[in-house]
């Protein structure tokens, strides 16, 4: 992969055509806005992300980097080990109701 290119989702690269057109002044912020169901202050704010960063200001910030609600890596390892020993045959459901019921709070 080329050390400029970016990976940009569908949705990502309408948002950028659509906002190039309004840093060209050939869409209005309002039309735009509209257009992509975001208010007219989200397109403000994005047209000013996108004239400081370039292309990379519509891309998402998280992408890439490990959610904040994750589970730590040694709790998820001993999960799935009791889920694996005790719980194999349960659905995922009634897996998780034994599972927090065996586990402390």
């Amino acid at each position: 992969m080329e050390k400029n290119r970016v990976e940009m989702r569908q949705r990502e690269r309408d948002v950028l055509k659509m906002m190039s057109g309004v840093l060209k002044g050939e869409r209005t912020q309002a039309e735009a806005a509209r257009l992509l169901k975001r208010s007219v202050r989200q397109i403000r704010r994005l047209a000013r992300r996108m004239e400081a960063q370039g292309d990379l200001a519509v891309i998402h910030r998280l992408r890439g980097k490990p959610s904040n609600r994750r589970l730590a890596e040694a709790v998820r390892r001993q999960v799935v080990a009791l889920y694996k020993s005790k719980y194999a045959d349960f659905g995922p459901t009634l897996a998780s109701e034994k599972l927090s019921e065996e586990t402390p709070a």
